[in-house]
């Protein structure tokens, strides 16, 4: 297990700043490098991937393997609509990494893998700012070791997952790299999995909600400030932010526009405030007004 993990440190100490440059170089015209903080490579999260794929167990690396590329299409293509359907081109490939890693890993996890594809929405939310994702995994992932000791349980995985991402890490708490739908869809797969071998269905979906909850406290400035000023949602609370994390985002106001459809609410209720329900039952192009 040792020597699986150094050469985990290792490979992801030199790919992150390879793949760094690699994009600066030579993709600096494509949806891999974006004008953020004046000019930023999105798409780094490719190493952890290519480490995380190479030295998983199987058939946990194929779940991450197919999220993993379906993700990337989304990095490579960018957020380009589809005319005949009217919704992008990552959105479709976000729904249909979602469903085959649900039906492929279910003979093995059960209603885990559901939970588990759908760990893609907090840490995308996450990889918005920079480290954020990285310190929320770090956080989940020493508690997830700490446990699997407890349990008596081996804490390989959880370990590998962390060594990748204190590798990684640096340069994104610098601002200098994104990982990408890429790197936080892989890492999403990663962290349900660590879940599910911990302790099952149940565990999956408890840390699923207390990962978003450390999402949402750690990005709550940035996120307040987004939610107030454009989202128009006065004074947000603590609950709009692990709205926004569990639900925001271009999948998740596809689904709240489909759900919803053209109605919408006005919420007046303190409790259903301080729960973040303003922000759960915001959408775009609002008709119908619901008052609760």
């Amino acid at each position: 297990m040792l020597t699986k993990i150094v050469i985990a440190a290792i490979l992801t100490l030199i790919l992150t700043p390879t793949i760094k440059r690699l994009i600066e170089k030579y993709a600096r015209s494509t949806n891999l490098y974006t004008k953020i903080r004046g000019g930023t490579p999105r798409g780094v999260g490719l190493a952890p991937f290519i480490v995380l794929i190479l030295l998983l167990p199987s058939p946990y690396n194929l779940l991450i393997g197919i999220m993993g590329i379906l993700a990337f299409i989304d990095d490579i293509i960018g957020r380009k609509k589809i005319k005949t359907l009217k919704i992008e081109w990552g959105q479709l490939a976000r729904g249909i990494g979602i469903i085959l890693v649900s039906i492929i890993g279910y003979p093995f996890m059960g209603p885990s893998s559901v939970l588990v594809a759908l760990m893609i929405q907090p840490l995308n939310i996450a990889d918005m700012q920079p480290g954020a994702a990285c310190t929320t995994m770090i956080i989940i992932l020493i508690l997830v070791i700490v446990l699997s000791l407890f349990k008596n349980q081996s804490v390989y995985l959880p370990f590998l997952i962390l060594v990748t991402c204190l590798a990684y890490s640096p340069l994104d708490y610098k601002g200098e790299i994104m990982m990408g739908e890429i790197g936080n869809h892989s890492y999403a797969i990663a962290l349900g999995v660590s879940f599910h071998l911990l302790g099952g269905f149940k565990t999956v979906l408890m840390f699923f909600l207390f990962t978003t909850f450390i999402i949402a406290l750690v990005r709550r400035r940035n996120l307040k400030e987004y939610i107030q000023e454009n989202l128009g949602i006065e004074n947000p609370t603590l609950g709009d932010c692990f709205m926004d994390v569990i639900s925001g985002g271009g999948l998740g106001d596809l689904l709240r526009q489909l759900i919803l459809k053209d109605r919408r609410f006005k919420i007046e209720n303190k409790i259903l405030k301080i729960l973040g329900f303003r922000r759960l039952l915001q959408k775009p192009q609002k008709r119908k007004l619901l008052v609760f």
